[in-house]
């Protein structure tokens, strides 16, 4: 099957539009900020519409942060109508931006190949969120065993 690289500031807000207009939209994650659950070119998010005054920690979107800059980054507060975000992968630093930035919510992620998605109301999703670390310094040891043990033995990003 061939692929298309279409840049972020085409397919964006084709996205969005679809996801305004009711559907879902599935396409194939840039970036590693968020790693160690999704990685850049393997997996897929399915973003769908969403009801903005249900935006609650913990849920992952699709956000435009500045113009035409957009991240897909789990909501970790929110304030009124202001959302701070941070990618799994990140081990300092946040965004911000209003609700009326969020493009879409992630219901989904097929990982690994996979043709059935691991969705976000389901318990292997919910244990995942709880797990991951919050506290920088446990995120970095998370991250760097990742790292370490998992890419280097499914060969993805091997260490010299």
């Amino acid at each position: 099957m061939n692929t298309i690289s279409v840049p972020n500031e085409i397919l964006i807000p084709r996205i969005a539009e679809f996801i305004a207009e009711g559907h879902t939209a599935t396409f194939r994650v840039k970036g590693r900020s968020m790693r160690a659950f999704l990685e850049d070119g393997r997996d897929q998010v399915v973003l769908s519409p969403f009801d903005a005054g249900r935006l609650r920690r913990g849920d992952v979107v699709l956000a435009e942060v500045a113009p035409r800059c957009y991240v897909l980054h789990r909501i970790v507060a929110r304030e009124g109508d202001r959302l701070t975000l941070r990618g799994d992968g990140n081990i300092r630093g946040c965004e911000t931006c209003r609700v009326s930035d969020v493009l879409g919510l992630a219901s989904g992620f097929l990982r690994k190949g996979r043709q059935t998605p691991d969705r976000t109301d389901g318990l292997k999703w919910r244990i995942y969120s709880a797990l991951w670390p919050q506290n920088p310094f446990l995120r970095r040891l998370a991250l760097a065993a990742y790292r370490r043990l998992y890419l280097r033995f499914t060969h993805q990003n091997p260490i010299k």
